[in-house]
C-alpha cells in the first residue's frame, strides 16, 4: 500500500516535468486602431476621440460595459471637480485660519466632528440641492458637466477655444483626483498639514 503510494506520488512529479500538448496557434491581426495611452492596447470603439480627454484608456474595457459614455463622464467630471475644491479646501484650512472663527481644526478629518451636526447638514443639504437640479441632465442631450454655473462664458467662443478649455478642465480635474488621494493618505499617516 505505501509502495503504491510512493509509485503514484512520484509519478505524478515527473508528469509535471513533461511537455503538455500545445493547440495550435493562429496567427491574428489587429484590425483597429491603437490606442494613444496605451499603444500595445487596441483602441475600444466608444473612444473614439470625440470627448474631451479621450485619448483611448481603458485596459478594464468599462467603457464596453457602459451603454452611453456621457453619464461616466458627469461622474468624472463631477468626481473630479469635488476633488479640485477638496484640495484648496485641505490647503487653506491647514494654513488659515478667521480670528475668533468657532472652526479651528486644521485636520480636515477631524474637522467634520468639531463644528456640529448643524453645519454638516447645510452641507449636505446644499449639495443635495445641486444633485436635484441636475440629476435630469446625465442621459440627456447637452454638454457633460454643464449645470448652468461658468458656461455663460464660453458663449461666443469659438470651437478650438471650448476644445481646449474642456480638454484642460478633464486634465485638471483627473490630477486632482489623484492628488486629492495622496494628500488624504499623507493626512491620514501624519496627521500634519499638507504644505
Amino acid at each position: 500500500m505505501i509502495r503504491t503510494f510512493l509509485v503514484a506520488a512520484a509519478l505524478a512529479g515527473a508528469s509535471a516535468f513533461a511537455p503538455s500538448a500545445q493547440p495550435m496557434r493562429t496567427a491574428t491581426t489587429l484590425n483597429g486602431d491603437m490606442s494613444k495611452s496605451l499603444p500595445f492596447l487596441v483602441r475600444p470603439d466608444k473612444l473614439d476621440g470625440t470627448m474631451a480627454g479621450d485619448v483611448g484608456f481603458d485596459p478594464m474595457g468599462i467603457s464596453e460595459i457602459q451603454t452611453d459614455l456621457k453619464y461616466a463622464r458627469w461622474a468624472e467630471l463631477k468626481h473630479g471637480r469635488i476633488c479640485m475644491l477638496a484640495i484648496v479646501g485641505m490647503v487653506v484650512q491647514a494654513h488659515f485660519h478667521l480670528p475668533g472663527a468657532a472652526y479651528q481644526e486644521p485636520d480636515p478629518f477631524l474637522a467634520p466632528g468639531v463644528v456640529g451636526a448643524q453645519s454638516n447638514l447645510q452641507i449636505l443639504v446644499g449639495i443635495g440641492i445641486v444633485e436635484l437640479a441636475n440629476f435630469d441632465k446625465h442621459y440627456g442631450e447637452g454638454e457633460p458637466g454643464d449645470i448652468g454655473f461658468g458656461s455663460q462664458f464660453l458663449i461666443g467662443k469659438s470651437p478650438e477655444f471650448i476644445a481646449k478649455t474642456q480638454e484642460q478642465e478633464i486634465q485638471h480635474a483627473r490630477l486632482a483626483m489623484l492628488g486629492f488621494t495622496g494628500a488624504a493618505v499623507q493626512t491620514l499617516i501624519y496627521h500634519t498639514p499638507l504644505l
